[in-house]
């Protein structure tokens, strides 16, 4: 069984900064590409960023480049978000995600498997 627990989410000062960590287990880690998405009250689910399965490649949304860095550690099956300049507009819940392959996607419906989300909040 697949499980992924994220962890790091809580309130920061706007300007501030966190580091969202994902743990995998139940499937090979680093076979699969994983992804940063988030959603806030009222909104859809948004992609952040997603990284491949060995790290070579990354994707970002373009709201967040140049402010989050997305990375791996395929030893400790571990995916992570460092989210530096924080906005209030950052603020949602976080949810780290497992693709169907080990390429970067964007698109929710390529991955497969889900975390039960980490709760950022942004405070001006």
């Amino acid at each position: 069984q697949v499980q992924l627990v994220e962890s790091g989410g809580g309130l920061v000062q706007a300007g501030g900064s966190l580091r969202l960590s994902c743990a995998a287990s139940g499937r090979t880690f680093s076979s699969y590409a994983m992804g940063w998405f988030r959603q806030a009250p009222g909104k859809e689910r948004e992609f952040v960023a997603a990284i491949s399965a060995r790290g070579g490649r990354t994707s970002y949304r373009a709201s967040v480049k140049g402010r989050f860095t997305i990375s791996r550690d395929n030893a400790k099956n571990t995916v992570y978000l460092q989210m530096n300049s924080l906005k209030a507009e950052d603020a949602a819940v976080y949810y780290c995600a497992s693709a169907k392959a080990s390429v970067v996607v964007s698109i929710p419906y390529l991955y497969n498997y889900w975390g039960q989300g980490t709760q950022v909040t942004v405070s001006s």
